[in-house]
């Protein structure tokens, strides 16, 4: 068996074991979660902040200008501004992106919340009593006879 072959059988193995296959599955499932938290930083969490604080408050568009390019007069949103070449500290697109972690991390630990206290149940269970050895009830059986 030549080298080359050995490497791919070896990275054969390795991509169809259960842990890669598991991994990938993982990966996908929370990139779309991922998603799904944006959506609900932006569509639900953002509006009600929003109303909180009396106003529309778009944090997405909450930066400092560090620097500005010269004779720059377009709009003042981040979009065009950063187009523009000009240098921005942009704190409420931070501000957003920390929200998205919290609420991600808060999930993540509720999930392996709930599978630790499975397992914990799980292995609390009493187990079945094991069935005696074939000899043991043969001697048993044996003990019965005699007695009657």
């Amino acid at each position: 068996m030549s080298k080359a072959s050995g490497f791919l059988k070896e990275f054969r193995d390795f991509a169809v074991k259960g842990n890669a296959v598991d991994l990938a599955v993982g990966v996908i499932i929370g990139a779309a979660f991922g998603k799904i938290v944006d959506s609900v930083v932006k569509d639900l969490i953002m509006p009600l902040v929003n109303f909180i604080l009396g106003g529309s408050v778009d944090f997405s568009n909450k930066f400092l200008v560090l620097s500005m390019p010269d004779g720059y007069t377009g709009p003042m949103t981040y979009a065009d501004v950063t187009k523009a070449g000009a240098i921005v500290l942009a704190w409420g697109n931070f501000i957003t992106i920390l929200i998205n972690f919290i609420l991600l991390a808060f999930v993540v630990f509720m999930i392996v919340k709930a599978i630790n206290s499975a397992r914990r149940k799980e292995e609390a269970a009493p187990a079945a009593p094991a069935a005696p050895p074939e000899d043991l009830v043969v001697l048993r059986e044996i003990r019965d006879l005699l007695r009657k």
